[in-house]
C-alpha cells in the first residue's frame, strides 16, 4: 500500500458500478478519490468535475457494488494466522478423535525434530465422543515434542503428556485464578488447560497475563510473525475487510505491527486493545488515547470477566443446565474487576470486556456505572465483547450508560447447539441483535477470528436468520436483525465503536478511501444468498490491497 506521502495528489475514479453512498439506500454512479480520501460520492460527471478534470487513474468496473470496506471490531490477526499455520481440525474435516489423531500424526511427519506439533478449531460437542480428546489421545500423536490442540472457542485446550512433564503439570498442580488445569478421575491432569492456566504454555520467557484472560500469545521468531500477519491479512482483505480492532494486545502483537508498520507490509487498519495485564504499564507510559496514526493506534484496554460459551467456562452462579454442579468461572473478583475498570476509564481509557452470561454482563455494566459516577466522561463508548445472553433490562442499562456491545453472530451460526444444550432454553436468546436494535442501543458485529474466519456477508446473514449450520433456528423473529441493519452493523457501527467513525465505515467526502467491490448488491438478493456474493477486490487510502485473482 503507498505511504501517503506518495500518493497525497494522486487522483482516482470509480465507475461502472454502484456506490454504496453513506446515509441513503440510493445507489450512486461514481466515486472520486484524492490521495487517500473519499472528495465525492455521486454522478459521474460530478465526480470527474470534483477531481478538477485530472483522473490519474479510472477504475472502470463491469457492474456490482462499491461498498464501504468491512469494519471488524474484535478479532486477533496475529492469532488468526498462527492458527491458519497450524492443522486445521475444524469440525468439517475433524469428525471424531481417530481422525484428529491422524492429521495431527500427518503433520508431525512433516515437521523437523522437536518442532512443536499444534492444531486449532476442535468443537469437543462436534466430535463423535462428545468429549475433548485427552493427553493419553495427544500422545498417540508423539511422547518426545509438544502436541497442543487449541479449542475452537481460544480458550485453550488440551496437551500431550510430554507437555504436561515439560510445564511441571502435576496432580497436585493448583488450578491458577482465572483459569483451570482438567484432570482424570484419579486427580492425574487430563491434558486440558484453559484460560489463565495458559500462561503455563508459554515458557519462562513468554507472555504472562495471569488472570486477565487466556493466553494466546505463544511467540515465535519474528519472521514468522511476520508472515503470520501477512497470511491474516490476506484473508481479511479478501473478505472485504479494511479495519479491525485487535482485541487482546499483548508485545507479541505490538512488536509484530510495529515491524509491519514500519517495513510497509501492514496493508489494512488496526486499533489495539491492550490486555489489561498491561494497564499498569499504559498509565505509566501515558498511552491512554491519540497514540497512533490512521494505520496503527491504541485504542483501549481488552478486559475478561467471565469465561466462553464454547469452552463452558462462562460464568453462571445457578450452573449450566447440562451439569448443575459445574459453573464457569471469572477472572477476577468484582471488587479487583471494578477497581481497574475505574482506573482505565479515570485515565481515558475505553473499556471492552469478555461477558457472555448475564452476571457476567452485570458485572461490567455495574463497574462501569461506578467508575462514571467517580469521573464523568462524554462518550467513552466503553465495550461489553460478545454479550451473548445479556437480558432485556440490561440492554436498557446499555442504551442509559452509552455501552456498546460487539456481538459475532457466526458464534451462533457454529456453536449455537452446543449452547442450547450447555445452558438450556436460554440459549435461544444467543446474541439478541434484534432487542438491542429495538431499545436504540447500537449493534456492532465482527469475527472474532480465528474463532470465526472473517466473513462480515456471512455474519449479516447469521443475524438476520438465527440458523445455525444444524439447521436450528434460535428464538423468534424479534432476535433477527435485518440486512440492512446487519451491514451498518459491520461498518459503520463497528467504526463508531473503534472511535473511526469520521474516517472509515462509509462512503462519503473527507472519509478515507477503503472501500470493497462486491460481485452483487446485498440488498438486492435473498439473504440465503447473501454468502454467495464474492468480493472482487479490496482498497485501502485509495490504493488496491488486494484482487481476485484474474482481476
Amino acid at each position: 500500500m503507498p505511504r501517503p506521502s506518495e500518493s497525497r495528489d494522486r487522483t482516482l475514479l470509480v465507475t461502472g458500478a454502484a456506490v454504496a453512498a453513506a446515509g441513503t439506500p440510493v445507489r450512486a454512479e461514481s466515486l472520486a478519490v484524492r490521495g487517500d480520501r473519499i472528495v465525492h460520492v455521486g454522478t459521474v460527471e460530478d465526480a470527474r468535475a470534483a477531481l478538477g478534470g485530472r483522473v490519474d487513474k479510472e477504475l472502470a468496473l463491469d457492474g456490482g457494488l462499491v461498498h464501504p470496506g468491512f469494519v471488524d471490531a474484535h478479532c486477533h490477526p496475529v492469532m488468526y494466522g498462527q492458527a491458519l499455520a497450524w492443522v486445521d481440525l475444524r469440525p468439517e474435516r475433524v469428525p471424531d478423535i481417530d481422525t484428529l489423531v491422524k492429521v495431527l500424526r500427518e503433520a508431525a511427519r512433516d515437521l523437523p525434530a522437536g518442532v512443536p506439533v499444534r492444531g486449532f478449531g476442535y468443537e469437543h460437542r462436534r466430535l463423535a465422543e462428545g468429549r475433548h480428546p485427552d493427553c493419553h489421545d495427544l500422545d498417540r500423536v508423539a511422547d518426545d515434542r509438544e502436541v497442543y490442540v487449541m479449542n475452537a472457542s481460544g480458550h485453550g485446550g488440551v496437551v500431550n503428556s510430554h507437555t504436561l512433564r515439560t510445564c511441571r503439570i502435576t496432580a497436585g498442580t493448583p488450578s491458577p485464578e482465572g483459569g483451570s488445569i482438567g484432570h482424570f478421575e484419579n486427580g492425574e491432569p487430563d491434558g486440558q488447560l484453559w484460560d489463565a492456566a495458559c500462561d503455563l504454555l508459554t515458557g519462562p520467557a513468554g507472555v504472562k497475563i495471569g488472570n486477565h484472560g487466556p493466553n494466546f500469545h505463544l511467540s515465535e521468531p519474528d519472521e514468522i510473525m511476520a508472515d503470520h500477519l501477512l497470511r491474516a491479512q490476506e484473508v481479511f482483505l479478501a473478505a472485504g475487510v479494511t479495519t479491525i480492532g485487535d482485541a487482546q494486545v499483548s508485545r507479541r502483537e505490538m512488536e509484530t505491527y510495529l515491524r509491519a508498520h514500519a517495513d510497509g507490509s501492514l496493508r489494512m487498519r488496526v486499533s489495539a486493545y491492550l490486555t489489561s495485564a498491561l494497564l499498569d504499564t499504559a498509565l505509566e507510559l501515558g498511552a491512554v488515547r491519540g497514540f497512533g496514526d490512521d494505520l496503527f493506534r491504541i485504542q483501549g484496554v481488552k478486559f475478561y470477566a467471565d469465561g466462553t460459551l464454547g469452552g463452558w467456562t462462562a460464568y453462571f452462579p445457578e450452573g449450566y443446565a447440562a451439569d448443575c454442579c459445574h459453573h464457569g468461572q471469572l477472572y477476577h473478583s468484582v471488587e479487583e474487576y471494578a477497581e481497574i475498570v475505574r482506573r482505565a476509564h479515570a485515565a481515558g481509557l475505553q473499556t471492552a470486556t469478555h461477558a457472555q452470561s448475564p452476571y457476567a454482563i452485570g458485572m461490567v455494566l455495574d463497574a462501569i456505572e461506578a467508575a462514571q459516577a467517580d469521573r464523568p466522561r462524554a462518550d467513552m463508548r466503553h465495550r461489553v465483547e460478545h454479550s451473548g445472553l445479556p437480558t432485556d433490562e440490561q440492554i436498557g442499562r446499555m442504551g442509559a450508560l452509552g455501552v456498546v456491545p460487539v456481538m459475532q453472530p457466526q458464534h451462533h451460526l457454529r456453536t449455537g447447539d452446543g449452547t442450547l444444550t450447555a445452558i438450556g432454553e436460554m440459549g435461544h436468546r444467543y446474541n439478541p441483535a434484534g432487542h438491542c436494535a429495538d431499545a436504540g442501543v447500537p449493534v456492532v458485529f465482527s469475527s472474532d477470528a480465528p474463532v470465526a474466519p472473517p466473513a462480515p456477508l456471512e455474519a449479516v446473514a447469521a443475524a438476520a436468520t438465527r440458523r445455525t449450520v444444524l439447521g436450528t433456528v434460535l428464538g423468534g423473529t424479534s432476535l433477527r436483525l435485518p440486512v440492512a441493519a446487519g451491514l451498518h452493523a459491520h461498518t459503520a457501527a463497528a467504526a463508531s465503536a473503534l472511535h473511526r467513525e469520521h474516517a472509515v465505515g462509509a462512503l462519503a467526502p473527507g472519509m478515507l478511501a477503503d472501500f470493497t467491490v462486491l460481485d452483487a448488491d446485498p440488498l438486492s438478493v435473498p439473504v440465503e444468498e447473501l454468502t454467495s456474493v464474492r468480493v472482487r477486490e479490496t482498497w485501502v487510502g485509495g490504493a488496491r490491497a488486494w484482487a481476485a485473482a484474474g482481476r
